[in-house]
């Protein structure tokens, strides 16, 4: 049998609405980095699903049913391509997570209630964790350097010192 290491790794646990735990360590650069690359991403997909949208054939005003259900058969084929790969890219930035799962099978291209995208709407919440998990990241890389720079000190200090240099 395996022996378990558990150490700290900075991940924590949000609950996404009433569907499932997204797992993330903040304060990690790369996540950072990732998130913020994953902005063009989903606009790029937004964007193709709109061009796409707009080739579709436009219903006439007399349309048969079966026109319509086509319609929106070729309406939804493209949403739930859109979804798929808007899932990828929030896989991609966070690692180990069921995007299924965390929206309670949400097409992320539908709208919510406030008119936004639901995957705008889960991006604007996360935003203000990630910022902060950056500022966690900053200010411990600028307390390990003012402590470096306080042990570099020393060792000069303790070199002259040494040297016969101190008086």
């Amino acid at each position: 049998m395996a022996q378990i290491i558990r150490f700290d790794d900075g991940f924590k646990e949000y609950q996404i609405n009433n569907s499932g735990v997204l797992r993330l360590n903040p304060s990690d650069p790369n996540l950072y980095q990732r998130f913020f690359d994953a902005q063009n991403k989903l606009l790029e997909i937004e964007k193709e699903l709109v061009t796409q949208g707009e080739q579709l054939q436009p219903l006439p005003e007399n349309a048969t049913l079966e026109q319509k259900m086509k319609a929106g058969e070729a309406n939804i084929r493209l949403m739930t391509e859109a979804d798929r790969k808007a899932k990828e890219v929030l896989a991609w930035v966070f690692p180990g997570n069921d995007f299924d799962v965390l929206l309670g099978g949400a097409n992320t291209m539908a709208v919510g209630m406030n008119g936004e995208r639901v995957i705008t709407n889960l991006l604007n919440a996360l935003v203000p964790i990630v910022e902060e998990g950056v500022q966690t990241y900053t200010n411990a890389k600028v307390n390990q350097a003012v402590a470096q720079a306080g042990v570099n000190r020393a060792q000069r200090r303790a070199k002259k010192h040494k040297k016969g240099g101190h008086r």
